[in-house]
């Protein structure tokens, strides 16, 4: 699956490649032609309504047969964290979504250490109810951060954390962090999928955020021999075509080749 919700962050990675201002066209325009390129290789594909939901509703720019995930998180940047919190985005109206055609929606959840986890169990189990009234797929991607009282923290630690304490909590589909963002050996990235599997009570997947482009393919296939069902990514596929003077040219070049490698190692190793 094809995640294409990121917003701000996207705007840091535009930013990093031109002097003047990244202007949200400039982001809708990326998000377009990303979905009219990689939409034919995906089985699903996740989008923010911030800036592409309705463009590509109207455009029908998403593939037909690939499904519509609409990202339902509203976030706020924190200190050095373009995302420093995320709770439910109110704007998004499931019913709308599931008219448009969308059959899930998905929420990210920060996890920190030195917070308490009531608050995240209660969106998260308000999240799944809201789902669940719509007829939509509830997706979780809960992340792990830093503790923000400045005690000792291990990443890892957080991605375990967090699966044991809302893998069960009813979402149909669990979107984790690859464990030791695949920089471990094989037996090491394994274990610790395994331990995941173990922990979450849904089918789960992987996202790409913090494993470089070219090893996610080999982390996807430890992961899903870990017990993972496959990947829910985009910085993976897409990030090396930003900055490109032919966006459309360089995402069948690049992009496509490497959506195109990653759906082939699930369908090899979880399929």
């Amino acid at each position: 699956m094809l995640a294409i919700d990121q917003r701000e962050s996207m705007r840091a990675m535009l930013a990093e490649k031109q002097s003047a201002p990244v202007t949200d066209q400039q982001l809708v325009d990326f998000k377009i032609a990303g979905l009219r390129a990689l939409t034919p290789h995906a089985s699903a594909v996740l989008i923010d309504h911030q800036f592409a939901w309705k463009p590509a509703i109207a455009g029908k720019v998403v593939a037909q047969g690939c499904g519509l995930i609409s990202a339902a998180d509203h976030f706020t940047a924190s200190g050095d964290e373009i995302v420093g919190d995320s709770r439910i985005d109110e704007n998004v109206d499931p019913a709308q979504v599931a008219k448009d055609g969308g059959v899930a929606l998905k929420l990210l959840v920060i996890y920190r250490p030195d917070e308490p986890a009531e608050p995240r169990v209660a969106m998260v189990d308000a999240f799944v109810a809201k789902c669940k009234a719509a007829g939509l797929i509830s997706l979780i991607e809960p992340v792990s951060r830093k503790p923000r009282d400045g005690r000792a923290y291990d990443l890892n630690d957080g991605i375990l954390l967090a699966a044991k304490e809302l893998g069960s909590r009813g979402a149909d589909i669990y979107k984790a962090e690859v464990p030791l963002h695949g920089a471990g050996s094989e037996a090491e990235v394994r274990s610790q999928c395994e331990k995941l599997t173990s922990l979450i009570a849904s089918p789960w997947v992987v996202l790409s955020s913090g494993v470089a482009p070219d090893q996610f393919p080999t982390a996807v296939e430890w992961a899903c021999k870990g017990g993972a069902s496959g990947f829910l990514a985009g910085r993976a596929v897409w990030r090396g075509v930003i900055g490109s003077e032919n966006v459309e040219a360089a995402l069948q070049a690049d992009a496509v080749t490497r959506m195109k490698r990653l759906c082939d190692v699930v369908d090899r190793v979880a399929g």
